[in-house]
């Protein structure tokens, strides 16, 4: 601490002068430490803060290191969600085309079970009673009483059978008439002449019958035609009659 002079003249005749003096260096020195003091107090903060923020800033780029990789995880993860949804919807579709096309087999192979039933019977007249013939030329007889017709393959409005698939059928018919004329009937396939059912008067009545088994194609016809100059009767007893089935397909 520095003292002050009271008495005057002890300062003026210079009684405390080296005092003084020596008091003015310590203070210098006291101000000179505190100096020294205060800067190393000043290097020291500032080197901590300087550590502190080197320290900051490694924690800041770890943390961008960590984000950076974290960031890297979820696309990653992202991707094979993706990737896993897209295999999904392709299994899905995959797995819908499967069912659709095995409907359609199914749907083929009742069609084709369906096309492979085929059978029919018919006669020419159905309650009435009454001849037909005979004509100067060979006419399709049209056997209009349909008893059976699995498959829908004949058709009564014609007279006409026509194969839905390729393979052997098997066909019958049968020809009935009375009196002094011939009774006769022709199979055929399209317009080829196959087998003929005929049979010449001996008495009050005369019947002819046949069968024949076909190959045949897809579309082929088949109907019987009554020979020239032939007459048949029917009636409620359907005498004659058309009839065919497949046997196999091929």
């Amino acid at each position: 601490m520095v003292e002050l002079f009271t008495d005057v003249e002890e300062r003026r005749h210079g009684r405390y002068f080296g005092f003084y003096r020596m008091e003015g260096a310590e203070l210098r020195s006291a101000v000179a430490f505190v100096d020294q003091t205060e800067t190393a107090g000043q290097q020291s903060c500032t080197q901590d803060i300087h550590a502190a923020l080197r320290e900051l800033t490694a924690s800041v780029a770890d943390q961008k290191v960590r984000t950076a990789f974290l960031e890297k995880q979820t696309q990653e993860q992202e991707a094979k969600l993706e990737s896993q949804k897209t295999e999904i919807d392709q299994l899905k579709l995959q797995s819908e085309e499967q069912v659709a096309k095995l409907e359609t087999e199914i749907n083929k192979v009742k069609q084709e079970l369906q096309v492979t039933r085929v059978a029919f019977s018919a006669s020419v007249l159905e309650q009435v009673s009454a001849e037909t013939g005979p004509f100067n030329i060979q006419t399709t007889l049209i056997f209009k009483h349909v008893v059976t017709n699995i498959g829908n393959a004949y058709n009564k409005h014609t007279g006409i059978f026509t194969a839905p698939v390729r393979g052997a059928y098997h066909f019958d018919w049968k020809v009935y008439g009375y009196g002094n004329i011939e009774a006769g009937a022709v199979l055929f396939r399209n317009e080829e002449h196959i087998f003929i059912a005929y049979e010449s008067p001996t008495s009050g009545s005369v019947s002819a019958s046949n069968g024949a088994s076909l190959l045949l194609e897809v579309g082929d016809h088949v109907f019987v035609r009554l020979w020239v100059n032939s007459r048949i009767h029917d009636n409620q007893n359907h005498h004659n009659h058309f009839s065919g089935h497949l046997i196999f397909t091929m």
